[in-house]
């Protein structure tokens, strides 16, 4: 057995001057000689240093950039050092770093005194040289913060007891330096003449498909609207589509364990559904004909519980039929609810009345969300909000006589959507995170390069999309497959569960050339064994002019595929933390869809979903939920400019071993 090449000496991060002349090292020891080669990685392109061939790598500092050194022998046996990273400031004060510098830290960038509003977000920056790069931490009266440990000191919604004096302590190993102390003023509190939220949490369920009951078309794009609306307005929002009942009653109990006190909650539900004695039912996609509480859930059992968590505001929208049904069966056992005075309901529709979709060719729109969209980002008072849109709702022409929505409330507090957050644990803004999967990158044999992204327009329906990186170097009419690599039974229930138009919705947020080879993963709660995709790369030769194929395998790990539904444990061993994800800007939101009125699908089994009611030729209303896509393509990822994760750069590793040793380009 040959021995192990081992690195006896690994190189090191440095943050220095642009102009800067310094020396990588990298040392190891083997069974055979040793040849070294040393690899470059600047934003999303990496490739070998020509004629980096030996042990140190001398630098003149130009730009930021991350390093690597390959290490083989003669038997082919080869290791990577790890990812460094040459940290350039390109503007530097005159006379920084000392004429005797030896590397140790000294301050570029002191932070600066702020003024920030309650709920508002706080960035505290500084900036240090050093060799090695140094190491920050920030304290605040004195305090160590032990979770803001960058050189950015991010906290995304201020509490009062934010104020106070923050400086940062840049190490290495060969001292340290203090930035300048300044003072952050949180003006305001809380409580004071506006109410406010401690956390902003939702659940979003459209159920579409069913087994034993006509499909629906609008609940989809009811979800997808929504979800990006209440983003907008702060909110944590977990999505989910074509539920059966043990997946509903997971979701809902996932949701409840997130609330707390102040907490603003919403319960969103479109798909069919039933009253009964003045209790609603919501049909998950397994129910049996006919209805039976015994196999549905009751709305009314999710709001107690809701109330039970000390909540500062509790709303149901529940957008489906509301036709009476199963006279002589027996109710679901219900306690009344508490006299708290912060709970509301919104009713698509009346009482024994159903609830109408609006058909558009690719798309269906409920009535109910084709104005609820349209006043959800006003600042008022939610009931006053919700009061606009039954008006809305009752001058529609293709409705009158047919649906009308219905509001009822306990809400004795003037408390809106718009309210700001500030939070007082980090349970409710852990709900909806973690998501997404971090981009990756392979590299083909022959020197290609395709970017990987993980896109979810649903919490349980992910895209993976392959998008080729330039240059193609040895490559021409290239042309990318992404397939499954094997079907397994988990994978056939996805395929039967995949929605006929959600691709349009994809294309409606990304840019086309971003969306050239996708392969769409749904009803990702079902998974129970990781998924492995096979990225197949047919390309000309342009020496041969034949046509070659190579193939690269990445694994989806089913622990992060179904990420929501294993959140429980997730959250729990999670630290405290202040950031949230900032919610994305929604623009454009449509126009009215135009169609043709159709009976409610929404409504009690057996409705034919396609009968028209001989109102305008030009609209067809079915039941469903309405929802307009957005006419821009809003920014998917953070704006903050922050510092590699450490973490990923293990990947670029992997990339470069996929190559083989003897390629010039990794």
């Amino acid at each position: 057995m040959q021995e192990a090449i081992t690195i006896t000496e690994q190189p090191v991060s440095v943050s220095v001057p642009v102009g800067y002349s310094f020396t990588l090292r990298c040392r190891a020891q083997g069974h055979t000689s040793l040849q070294y080669q040393w690899f470059c990685q600047y934003q999303s392109d990496y490739c070998l240093v020509p004629g980096a061939t030996n042990q140190d790598l001398p630098i003149i500092a130009e730009q930021t950039q991350l390093y690597t050194c390959r290490v083989n022998d003669l038997h082919r046996n080869a290791v990577f050092s790890d990812w460094v990273k040459v940290e350039v400031h390109q503007c530097v004060a005159r006379g920084l770093p000392p004429r005797l510098w030896q590397g140790e830290p000294v301050i570029v960038l002191n932070p600066r005194e702020q003024r920030v509003e309650v709920g508002q977000p706080l960035q505290l920056q500084c900036a240090a040289m050093g060799v090695p790069a140094p190491s920050y931490q920030w304290y605040r009266n004195g305090n160590l913060l032990e979770q803001q440990k960058r050189k950015k000191l991010w906290i995304a919604h201020t509490k009062v007891s934010d104020s106070g004096t923050y400086l940062c302590c840049a190490s290495n190993s060969r001292g340290e330096h203090w930035t300048n102390a300044v003072d952050v003023h949180i003006a305001g509190t809380c409580g004071s003449g506006k109410f406010f939220a401690t956390g902003k949490i939702a659940l979003l369920v459209g159920n579409n498909r069913y087994q034993h009951h006509p499909n629906l078309m609008a609940p989809m794009r009811d979800v997808f609207e929504l979800r990006r609306l209440l983003e907008h307005l702060g909110f944590q929002v977990v999505s989910l589509l074509d539920l059966n009942k043990a997946e509903m009653a997971a979701a809902v109990s996932q949701f409840l364990q997130f609330l707390g006190k102040g907490v603003y909650a919403i319960f969103y539900y479109a798909g069919h559904g039933y009253e009964h004695l003045g209790r609603n039912y919501m049909v998950p996609v397994d129910a049996p004909q006919p209805y039976a509480p015994e196999n549905c859930i009751s709305v009314q059992r999710i709001l107690q519980k809701m109330q039970q968590q000390q909540t500062a505001l509790n709303i149901i929208l529940l957008d489906t039929c509301r036709k009476w049904y199963n006279p002589g069966r027996a109710l679901s056992q219900v306690q009344p609810l508490e006299p708290w005075g912060n709970t509301v309901y919104g009713y698509s529709t009346s009482e024994d009345a159903e609830a109408y979709e609006l058909q558009d060719g690719e798309f269906s729109s409920g009535i109910f969300m084709k104005y609820l969209k349209k006043h959800i980002l006003q600042e008022k008072k939610v009931t006053h909000m919700l009061e606009d849109v039954l008006e809305d709702i009752g001058r529609d022409p293709l409705v009158t006589g047919k649906q009308v929505m219905e509001i009822r409330h306990t809400l004795k507090e003037a408390r809106a959507l718009t309210d700001p957050v500030c939070p007082s644990g980090a349970a409710a803004e852990l709900w909806g995170h973690g998501q997404e999967l971090p981009s990756r990158a392979v590299t083909f044999p022959c020197g290609a390069r395709v970017k990987l992204r993980f896109l979810r327009l649903f919490s349980n329906l992910m895209f993976v999309c392959a998008q080729p990186q330039p240059p193609l170097a040895h490559v021409t009419d290239p042309q990318l497959l992404l397939r499954q690599l094997a079907e397994t039974d988990d994978v056939a229930i996805q395929r039967e569960s995949c929605l006929d138009h959600v691709e349009t919705l994809l294309a409606s947020v990304y840019k086309r050339e971003e969306l050239d080879c996708v392969f769409q993963l749904c009803a990702l709660q079902k998974i129970q064994t990781d998924v492995v995709l096979q990225l197949d790369l047919h390309y000309t030769q342009p020496g041969t002019k034949q046509r070659t194929c190579e193939s690269l395998q990445t694994t989806l790990q089913k622990s992060l595929l179904r990420q929501f539904f294993s959140q429980r444990d997730n959250w729990q061993r999670a630290p405290a933390r202040t950031g949230s994800v900032c919610p994305q800007d929604v623009l454009g939101l449509g126009t009215d869809p135009k169609g043709s009125l159709g009976t409610d699908p929404k409504g009690s089994p057996g409705t034919d979903p396609k009968g028209s009611l001989g109102t305008d030729p030009k609209a067809s209303l079915g039941t469903g939920s309405g929802r307009s896509l957005p006419s821009s393509s809003p920014s998917n990822f953070s704006s903050e400019p922050e510092e590699n994760d450490e973490s990923d750069l293990g990947e670029l590793c992997l990339a470069l071993n996929q190559t083989g040793l003897g390629q010039d380009r990794p």
